[in-house]
């Protein structure tokens, strides 16, 4: 079971954070103070994500995170901090942070980024051809897309937005990305377009049994597929 830490030193927060943890399947460990969660990642064995907060007792844990580099932590981390003004956010992500999530947070939104952050460099490329996520295969040559190997019919429009999704999977996709790779438009035309299409696509792959993107708050969306049940 994949490990996640935690080091957060609001009790409250950091239970709540260790439900998302948990509702994905893995086990939480928790630290309060930046000194003890820089020794767990560095010497605690492996973790595959650390969420940590800034103002933490002993440090801003954005400072401490080449510490946890240099002691040889491969985990990918998330930065969760009431400090959330853009610049604060460029500054941690700039400084080797893989996701940057303002507080207070939507427990779905943090479990999505979670599940994104676990499911970077699942994504299986064979002979140039079908990108697989689990049950949810894409076959870029025929253009078709299955779950659990039922065929979803997605529009032309829809496979050139899975497969730019697929190509970004874990990642946080802007709108604007979205309208300059899959619409070719280079500005914002002000309309719903980009939303109405990821809705429809959205619903034919939760219909299928895969729910695969999520919602990124004032962002965009995030492409980190499921399992289907």
């Amino acid at each position: 079971m994949d490990r996640i830490l935690i080091v957060e030193d609001d009790s409250e927060t950091a239970e709540a954070i260790a439900r998302e943890v948990r509702a994905l399947g893995c086990t939480p460990v928790w630290h309060a103070t930046l000194d003890e969660g820089v020794a767990a990642a560095t010497e605690g064995g492996e973790f595959r994500v650390i969420v940590l907060d800034r103002m933490l007792p002993g440090g801003d844990g954005v400072e401490a995170m080449a510490r946890i580099r240099a002691g040889g932590s491969r985990a990918l981390i998330l930065v969760l901090s009431a400090l959330g003004r853009a610049a604060q956010r460029v500054e941690g992500l700039e400084k080797g942070a893989d996701d940057y999530l303002p507080k207070p947070f939507e427990p779905e939104e943090l479990r999505a980024r979670l599940r994104a952050l676990l499911r970077r460099g699942t994504i299986e490329v064979l002979d140039n051809d079908l990108l697989a996520f689990g049950d949810l295969e894409i076959r870029l040559k025929a253009r078709t897309v299955h779950v659990r190997r039922n065929h979803v019919a997605v529009s032309p429009k829809e496979f050139e937005l899975i497969t730019f999704f697929a190509r970004n999977a874990g990642q946080v996709v802007t709108r604007m990305q979205l309208l300059e790779n899959v619409w070719n438009l280079h500005f914002d035309p002000g309309t719903n377009v980009v939303d109405v299409h990821v809705g429809r696509l959205r619903r034919k792959l939760e219909e299928a049994g895969a729910q695969a993107i999520q919602t990124a708050r004032g962002e965009g969306y995030i492409f980190a597929p499921l399992r289907a049940n």
